[in-house]
């Protein structure tokens, strides 16, 4: 009786929103995958449709993850080779993966990771700070007291610090930079990263806060904080 040869993991980033920003190793692992786990099928669908792919396609999202990363490592296991993605850019920076990465690693799979695009490293570059050492921090707490510690810890780096953000709560986010380090402190606010409407403001934090007054912040937001 022949012994099943196991499958592969692939870790792929895709673009976070110009789609000519996939690498030809994605897109050669993608068509080449018998089952594409994405974070988001509906967001993923329309990446494998546009480069005509049409690799099985399943969700592994934050509400599910346990159970069907358990689930994907036994069709790895039974020779599958499978495909993981999240919403965009590079799966495990703010995203679901590492869960994936840590459950195969245990099973003596080795995950292969496809590098590509990232909002944290456009974020670093674009915004013309010293990089050389940085802090990336992910999105803030939700709730008050967390969110005000998580701001303090910010404004006690001595050295750049990266963070993502809601739409709905950058204008309160700019407004504890001001309040917790200074009006003078310099940011990078980078909108809507490689698409059509980015936009990337830099200034004192309290310029730009006057700067966007009455405007209604849309699309995804980093904003690297400089020390």
């Amino acid at each position: 009786m022949n012994e099943t040869t196991v499958g592969a993991l692939f870790i792929v980033s895709t673009p976070i929103g110009n789609l000519e920003d996939i690498t030809l190793r994605a897109l050669r692992v993608l068509k080449e995958a018998d089952i594409v786990a994405a974070e988001d099928t509906r967001r993923t669908l329309n990446l494998l449709r546009h480069f005509e792919i049409s690799s099985e396609l399943v969700s592994c999202h934050a509400f599910n993850e346990h159970r069907k990363v358990t689930e994907i490592i036994g069709k790895i296991k039974g020779g599958k080779n499978v495909a993981f993605v999240s919403d965009a850019g590079t799966p495990g920076i703010s995203d679901p993966g590492y869960l994936m990465v840590r459950e195969a690693i245990k099973e003596g799979i080795e995950p292969i990771v496809i590098p590509g695009p990232s909002a944290l490293t456009f974020a670093a570059c674009a915004s013309g700070f010293p990089i050389d050492s940085f802090t990336f921090l992910g999105f803030p707490p939700v709730k008050k007291g967390r969110r005000e510690q998580f701001m303090k810890k910010i404004a006690e780096r001595g050295e750049t610090v990266i963070i993502y953000e809601s739409p709905y709560r950058m204008a309160k986010l700019l407004t504890e930079i001001a309040e917790s380090s200074g009006g003078d402190t310099i940011v990078a606010v980078i909108r809507e990263a490689t698409k059509l409407h980015e936009e990337i403001l830099r200034g004192p934090v309290s310029e730009i806060i006057e700067k966007m007054s009455g405007r209604v912040w849309k699309g995804e937001c980093a904003v690297v904080i400089s020390r």
